[in-house]
């Protein structure tokens, strides 16, 4: 049996495997699911296992799995595919009888009423009709959404954005694949779906606040129409769906979606999720 961490060499798969060792895990119990063995060499010279496999090419990922692994499927970044991709993994799963199958999905699963959020219900539906013993690990915004972005915000003393007074409880990546390590390593998690988000919720001039307060520089936070803020990411070379999707982001803030303060993630973890203060320093330090 294996801990098996699927888009491991991704920010949040590689935050978890570091977890997993951290908490004592044995370097060969772990399996890295990567498209791609150079960029994991640096995981396979600490004794982790390598599987190459692809979510595009369901004929690969029949050999990423094996009887009782643990798996955890990282949701992919590739937006308009991930219904086929994800449903390839669960396919593999299922036929190889893994014991677990954790799935990072989205914040509000089902009830989640956001474009973003379409392709993970449709998802989760999959996992639940596998037969899989599953876990949902519906995860909230990230600070770094914001906090690796900092230049611009810089640059012209301002955080432009269409969220009005909405709020976001967002927490750190790390706190997320703590969450995820939590579940892989644990017992009794299984048909479980966990609301997780950050301990605090903070509103866009609040964290243009902070950001003045630990840069010294006058920043404020411009609200400004869906279109002007379409118009906006789409000049700075956003491509416009993506750039269509964070707008959309930002009206379900100014609803409320993101805002919600459930406490799964600190009790996942067993400590306090990671203030917004402590992800913007960083964010500065670069």
């Amino acid at each position: 049996m294996s801990l098996v961490i699927t888009g491991a060499t991704g920010h949040l798969g590689r935050l978890v495997i570091e977890g997993l060792l951290t908490a004592g895990v044995p370097a060969g119990e772990i399996a890295a699911v990567v498209r791609d063995k150079d960029r994991a060499a640096d995981l396979a010279e600490r004794g982790v296992e390598l599987r190459a496999a692809d979510y595009n090419a369901p004929e690969t990922l029949r050999g990423a799995f094996a009887a009782g692994d643990r798996v955890l499927l990282i949701s992919s970044s590739e937006v308009g595919r991930r219904v086929a991709q994800h449903g390839a993994v669960v396919d593999a799963a299922r036929e190889a009888g893994v014991a677990l199958l954790a799935y990072t999905s989205i914040l509000g699963g089902p009830d989640a009423d956001f474009d973003l959020a379409a392709e993970h219900k449709v998802s989760e539906r999959l996992i639940v009709e596998s037969g899989l013993p599953y876990t949902f690990l519906r995860n909230g915004w990230y600070h770094e959404n914001y906090t690796e972005h900092l230049a611009p915000v810089l640059e012209h003393g301002t955080v432009i954005a269409s969220a009005g007074e909405g709020r976001v409880a967002s927490a750190a990546r790390a706190d997320y694949a703590a969450a995820a390590v939590a579940v892989l390593t644990g017992e009794g998690h299984e048909g479980k779906a966990y609301e997780l988000s950050g301990d605090v919720a903070w509103s866009m001039a609040e964290y243009a606040a902070e950001v003045a307060a630990q840069s010294g520089k006058g920043i404020s936070y411009t609200d400004v129409p869906a279109e002007r803020h379409l118009a906006v990411l789409t000049g700075a070379g956003v491509p416009k769906p993506m750039a269509a999707i964070l707008v959309d982001v930002d009206a379900a803030v100014g609803r409320g979606r993101l805002a919600g303060t459930t406490g799964d993630l600190a009790r996942l973890i067993g400590r306090p999720t990671t203030p917004l203060a402590d992800a913007v320093s960083a964010g500065l330090r670069g």
